[in-house]
């Protein structure tokens, strides 16, 4: 998929040249004003803003302090492009924080290499995030990206007075099954039962998670706790019923035991609380004989 540019300028001369020379190598918006300019970032979400400085009503330094004042577009990248050949100017735009500038007349070849060293920018930044979010064993989501996921489903769950889901999963006497069998075929033990917990999430706002260890997470958004008990109960089952052979030929197997905590948050809800419940229906699961689901009663 192509990165997207959004040009903001009211000259349409200026509009339609930069246009023809990205438009190869981008998706590109174009707009002629400023408060133009600063709905479309707003509703488009760019990679890149290129954002002419002289404009009537209001100027690229007044559109670039409203896009920095914004939640959804303090951290787009603009690059301002002007006909000032001043020193004061750029300095002043680069203090408020454009990424550099581009000036006219437009020379093609500068304008691609400066917009495409931003592009490159934004991606290897965005690789390194994807990265740093998931877990590098499983490849499934880390603990970060699940803190991430809580914060904004359970303000949804708030919004909407929806009940909301979360499981936590622990696989069963694991520092045994590491001790018989090796670190390698436990890791190789996590990888299954990682794979197995999200192949039996259905629906796409379902989510699920490395803890930490050999435990994990289900975040289950707008779910009933008779629906929640369900997929848990799935999960232990498909779990249960994996193979996971070893090196040697051997067959291995592991279960998993399951807490759960299932109900509608309130305002004055807390997230450490919800989560510390749902723990404590894991510790029953597991105190009771393992390989059980518990969920929490209110």
């Amino acid at each position: 998929m192509k990165n997207s540019l959004l040009i903001v300028d009211d000259d349409n001369f200026n509009l339609t040249q930069l246009s023809n020379i990205l438009k190869s190598e981008y998706e590109v918006r174009a707009v002629p004003s400023g408060a133009a300019g600063i709905k479309a970032a707003e509703k488009f979400l760019p990679d890149l803003i290129l954002l002419d400085i002289l404009m009537p009503e209001m100027d690229g330094y007044k559109v670039l302090k409203t896009l920095k004042s914004m939640e959804k577009t303090e951290h787009i990248p603009v690059i301002f492009i002007t006909g000032l050949d001043n020193k004061s100017d750029e300095i002043k735009g680069l203090q408020m924080g454009a990424v550099d500038y581009i000036s006219k007349p437009f020379d093609d070849i500068v304008v691609k290499l400066r917009v495409h060293q931003q592009i490159r920018n934004i991606n290897q930044i965005r690789t390194i995030e994807q990265l740093s979010m998931i877990d590098q064993l499983t490849g499934i989501p880390n603990r970060r990206n699940f803190d991430e996921r809580m914060n904004i489903e359970w303000g949804r769950a708030v919004r909407e007075k929806m009940s909301i889901g979360l499981l936590i999963i622990d696989i069963d006497h694991f520092k045994s099954y590491n001790d018989t069998y090796g670190h390698q075929q436990g890791d190789k033990t996590l990888v299954a039962v990682a794979q197995c917990i999200s192949g039996s999430l259905k629906r796409i706002t379902d989510f699920s998670a490395r803890w930490g260890g050999e435990e994990f997470t289900v975040l289950l958004p707008n779910t009933d706790p008779a629906g929640g008990k369900r997929i848990a109960e799935q999960i232990r089952e498909a779990v249960a019923a994996i193979e996971i052979p070893c090196a040697n030929g051997d067959i291995t197997k592991v279960t998993v035991s399951i807490g759960a905590n299932i109900h509608a948050p309130s305002p004055d809800s807390s997230i450490d609380v919800f989560i510390s419940k749902a723990d404590e229906a894991l510790y029953e699961s597991k105190s009771s004989g393992r390989n059980k689901v518990s969920c929490y009663e209110k």
